[in-house]
């Protein structure tokens, strides 16, 4: 051997002189044509390590002004791999693994650099940790056989075969088999390590301690019957293996053969058990496999072959697949509530589910619901204060799309200390009900700046109130709570509906009179006012005394008919305006069905609908003797409102369909009307929708005049005509799910037009009743007398009123006699002068 070293050496170094011979006879030319490209490539070289190097100082700001950003963190640690820069490339490593889970790659990459630059015992402790660290994140096959490689390549205990190295190193086999080991295509990787390892061993051992030989063979043969016994696609090559190795032991058996002759028939029982578990799996492994299905068809591959699995009952091999699931889409929000989900039914309790929430949340930190269930988890699980109250604070860092995840997390999080609070028994040191009060206060801080819904708020302040009467005993600090929120949420009903009842739960009648009195008069969305002056009196028939209760009367009776009267006024508005937005009139719809009569005036027509005014009046107020009816005055204004609407000319009438219609003084010419939109849409979504047709002037969302809400009806004003049309063309595209109608807006259409009556008379719309002011003004003169209770103030139309002549009719004495009055107002003054 010896002999062939020196002869090798030799021939080496005769090499070396025939090519230093061979370099020193190459031409001048060639020489300096080699030295220009040596040269060319070390200037190459310069220029890359400077693109390297401003590259690196790139993704160093980047990474400081934002260090969530996974990719730059990724190209960073490539870029430090390549100028080989120890020091910066492990604390990147270490920087970025705290932040998100690496990938397996990522892991064994991270390990094989640690192996080539360090030794020793301490350097095999630190990369034994990392290996640790990454089949926690991915108990991926190949992280952990190279794991397994590594203890048995540089553990000196393993090395050696010492009892305590071959414990240790079994231990290892049997944890990678229990997280890896049912994978069905690479499991049987880690089950051919494992029997390499244990057969290896039978070669260390003495020829003549047969003891000792007989007891590892029945080692390796127990690992083959294991192996057949789980199902996994290399099942034919496990057999054929175990045969062959059968032979060897001095069986007589053809290994060549894939049939089970020879084969105990426990084992070959338990192998064709295996086998057909996978002949009924093999259509779902084609279709995650990827080699001809996209990331979209491998995940629904993934959905049906879970569901097939939960079917079959078998939860280990369940879990084995979910992480199968993870390891190829690792931030799919539906697997990862899918897993923790299933975990929860099957395995409550068990250390397993606590460690897949924090790799759950590790993963898709952006999922409030995961934060959630991984708190109740560790309460669950006995978890101590500390870890929870560490994992509670790690959720308010994130960023969720809704404000109402942050308050799912909030309550989740006062829920648990609740519950470990009242169960009693002994408390740790820092659970303490001012821990709650605290949470709560967080809580409320952050909410009330950017949760808008206002009955998450509620449902929020309302528990905390009750919490710190109940548990805390504090009711001043109770009461503190809903007078804080009161302050800056006052026009909430619910609200002081949930304080009253908070007094009445703890029998506290005084106070909840108080709130009353503070609330009544308060001007509430819908019919909350006159909800809470009902809800008053209904607390006074019930709890107070009989001066209570008309105490209560006296102050909710007057507010009561001011919003009677409001409403009155709204409806009489509205049935103005409905008539204003008439297209067509009536008798064109459905055909002339009567004639009127040419000698009726228009103003012959005012006492019948004057009548139906009174008669609302009096259904609102009451027929009754003892009951309030409404002044003359408050009827003068609707009546005067109604004339003002009936004088105003078609000019005017288009202002008021554009008023109501929400409208400007834009030219109509280039609007757009839209309809059917969303009720979250908001004039941003419109100008982005319409960004491709022009420009937009204005646009004006119509909104309820009680909610605030959009009714799903629009106006966009275009610079010019050319991109009205090409909105128009837009029609029946989709904006947040929803099609929009589109159209060219025309007002025209929705003026009506003048009586037939006016037109034949030629009257004069605008004297056809007294301006409002002045009504008012003779109305409000001391000398002017006020009907009050059931005065009647409208003429019928089949009866003529006292001193009601025919017109044109004359006098004996050849006068005109005195016109019929024109207005209600005029009927009054008759009486009057009278």
């Amino acid at each position: 051997m010896d002999e062939t070293l020196e002869q090798n050496t030799v021939n080496q170094s005769t090499d070396e002189e025939m090519n230093d011979a061979d370099k020193q006879s190459l031409p001048e030319d060639q020489n300096a044509s080699s030295s220009s490209d040596t040269d060319s490539a070390s200037d190459d070289d310069q220029v890359a390590d400077e693109d390297l190097n401003l590259q690196i100082s790139t993704l160093e700001s980047e990474l400081s002004s934002n260090p969530a950003n996974y990719d730059a963190h990724v190209q960073y640690i490539k870029a430090l791999r390549k100028i080989e820069d120890i020091v910066k490339l492990g604390i990147a490593r270490q920087t970025m693994s705290q932040l998100f889970p690496l990938t397996p790659a990522m892991w064994q990459e991270w390990a094989r650099d640690e192996i080539t630059m360090n030794s020793g015992s301490e350097a095999f402790l630190a990369i034994e940790k990392l290996y640790e660290r990454g089949i926690f994140d991915y108990p991926s096959v190949p992280l952990w056989c190279d794991y397994l490689e590594f203890v048995q390549e540089h553990d000196p205990t393993v090395r050696e075969c010492s009892p305590s190295g071959v414990s240790k190193t079994r231990n290892l086999f049997e944890r990678a088999l229990v997280a890896a080991g049912l994978h069905m295509t690479e499991g049987s990787k880690i089950w051919e390590a494992y029997r390499d390892f244990e057969q290896a061993i039978v070669y260390t051992l003495d020829e003549t301690d047969i003891e000792a030989r007989e007891k590892q063979l029945h080692r390796v043969q127990s690992l083959f019957h294991r192996q057949m016994s789980v199902p996994h696609s290399g099942l034919k090559s496990t057999l054929l293996a175990y045969k062959s190795w059968l032979v060897q032991q001095g069986n007589a058996l053809d290994a060549d053969s894939d049939s089970l002759e020879g084969v105990s028939p426990d084992v070959a029982s338990s192998y064709q058990k295996s086998m057909d578990v996978v002949n009924a799996r093999m259509h779902f492994e084609d279709s995650i496999s990827g080699k001809e299905e996209t990331d979209v068809e491998r995940l629904q591959g993934y959905m049906d072959y879970l569901k097939f699995e939960q079917s079959c009952g078998d939860p280990i091999r369940v879990q084995a697949l979910y992480e199968r699931a993870i390891m190829d889409f690792p931030i799919s929000t539906t697997l990862w509530v899918d897993y923790t989900g299933y975990l929860d039914r099957t395995l409550k309790g068990a250390a397993i589910v606590r460690d897949v929430y924090s790799r759950a949340t590790k993963n898709c930190p952006w999922v409030g619901d995961l934060w959630v269930r991984y708190l109740i988890s560790l309460e669950r699980a006995r978890a101590s204060e500390k870890e929870i109250s560490s994992v509670f604070e790690k959720s308010l860092l994130c960023t969720f799309s809704t404000a109402d995840e942050y308050l799912e997390i909030f309550l989740t999080r006062v829920d648990g200390l609740r519950r470990r609070i009242s169960a009693g028994g002994e408390l740790e040191d820092d659970l303490k009900f001012a821990k709650i009060s605290d949470t709560f206060q967080r809580a409320s801080e952050y909410l009330l700046v950017h949760l808008e819904d206002p009955s998450g708020l509620l449902r929020l302040h309302a528990y905390w109130a009750r919490l710190e009467a109940t548990l805390g005993k504090d009711l001043v600090a109770a009461r503190k709570v809903w007078d804080d929120f009161l302050k800056v949420r006052g026009s909430v009903l619910e609200a002081w509906k949930g304080y009253i009842a908070m007094e009445l739960e703890l029998g506290n009648t005084r106070e909840a009179r108080s709130v009353y009195k503070r609330c009544y008069n308060k001007r509430f969305s819908g019919t909350g006012s006159e909800d809470i002056c009902h809800s008053w009196l209904r607390f006074e028939r019930e709890f107070g005394t009989l001066e209570d209760l008309e105490h209560a009367i006296r102050k909710t009776s007057p507010r009561l008919e001011e919003l009677q009267l409001f409403k009155l006024q709204q409806d009489i508005k509205s049935i103005g305006t409905t008539k204003e937005q008439k297209e067509i009139p009536s008798k064109e719809k459905s055909g002339e069905k009567r004639k009127q009569d040419p000698n009726i005036s228009d103003q012959q027509s005012k006492p019948k609908r004057q009548k139906n005014n009174d008669k609302k009046i009096k259904n609102l107020h009451g027929e009754g003797k003892n009951q309030n009816v409404v002044s003359l005055d408050a009827a003068n204004k609707v009546d005067n409102k109604e004339a003002e609407g009936e004088k105003s000319s078609s000019s005017n009438i288009e202002r008021k369909t554009d008023i109501a219609f929400g409208r400007s003084k834009h030219d109509d010419q280039c609007t757009a009307f839209v309809s059917n939109l969303d009720p979250k849409a908001n004039p941003d979504d419109l100008q982005r929708f319409f960004s491709d047709v022009g420009k937009v002037v204005a646009i004006r969302i119509l909104k309820d005049k009680f909610t605030g809400k959009s009714r799903g009806l629009a106006y966009v004003d275009f610079s010019n005509d050319a991109h009205l049309a090409a909105a128009v063309a837009k029609n029946k595209q989709k904006l947040f799910g929803k099609k929009l109608s589109i159209a060219r807006s025309d007002p025209k259409q929705r003026r009506g037009k003048e009586p037939a009556d006016q037109k034949k008379h030629g009257q004069d719309s605008s004297k056809a009743a007294e301006p409002h002011g002045e009504s008012e003004g003779n109305n409000n003169n001391n000398n002017s007398v006020q009907f009050k209770g059931k005065s009647t103030f409208a003429v019928p139309r089949s009866i003529r009123a006292l001193g009601w002549v025919d017109t044109g009719k004359k006098t004996e004495g050849g006068e005109d006699e005195e016109k019929p009055p024109q207005s209600n107002d005029e009927f009054r003054k008759m009486f009057i002068k009278k």
